[in-house]
């Protein structure tokens, strides 16, 4: 059985192990479904440096949102032998119709979404709040840039339950700025 969650961790730890940037504020766990790959989930991550962001404000949206960032990624699930693990470990925890969205789950009585993403994404994202939960709980982190630093987990759009991946990755509120510029729509 594959164990997906030490399978990322060991992919990624020497990858952040590595990063020697001055200035690195913050990690990105950029897990993305595309439509065009049947919806698949991929993983890549990245990181931010404070000269990348012009040493903007807490709060400002050029620090926080990826589009804003240089995304210089480093592909961790995406090529074939790493989508062939996600796929077996998909059919392993008995996670079907992958890439599928249930329309009648996406949305409540007032039309707010309240869907969890494609089929598989949801549950990709929880693994990779683990890994990165992991990272911070091992040390990686602090002993890698000196400091502590948050791991934002998002999509393009900052879905709640990236949020909540990024929340729940992050012990000790170490991502608390993050989500507060976030809740606060990025107010600077």
């Amino acid at each position: 059985m594959i164990d997906l969650t030490d399978y990322l961790y060991n992919k990624i730890e020497p990858i952040i192990e590595s990063w020697d940037e001055e200035g690195i504020y913050a990690l990105s766990f950029f897990v993305h479904t595309n439509e065009a790959s049947e919806n698949i989930p991929t993983f890549a991550i990245s990181y931010n440096t404070e000269e990348d962001c012009e040493h903007s404000s807490q709060l400002s949206e050029q620090r926080w949102n990826y589009a804003f960032w240089r995304q210089d990624e480093i592909e961790i699930i995406g090529d074939e032998e790493s989508t062939a693990i996600l796929l077996q470990w998909y059919k392993e925890n008995g996670i079907k119709d992958i890439g599928y969205e249930d329309e009648t789950l996406m949305y409540d009585d007032e039309y707010n979404y309240i869907g969890k993403g494609p089929n598989g994404y949801y549950e990709l994202l929880q693994i990779v709040s683990n890994v990165a939960k992991r990272l911070h709980d091992n040390k990686v982190i602090s002993n890698t840039f000196k400091r502590e630093i948050p791991i934002v987990i998002h999509d393009l759009e900052y879905s709640w339950f990236s949020e909540e991946a990024t929340k729940n990755g992050n012990p000790n509120g170490i991502a608390d700025i993050f989500l507060e510029a976030l809740r606060q729509g990025f107010p600077e």
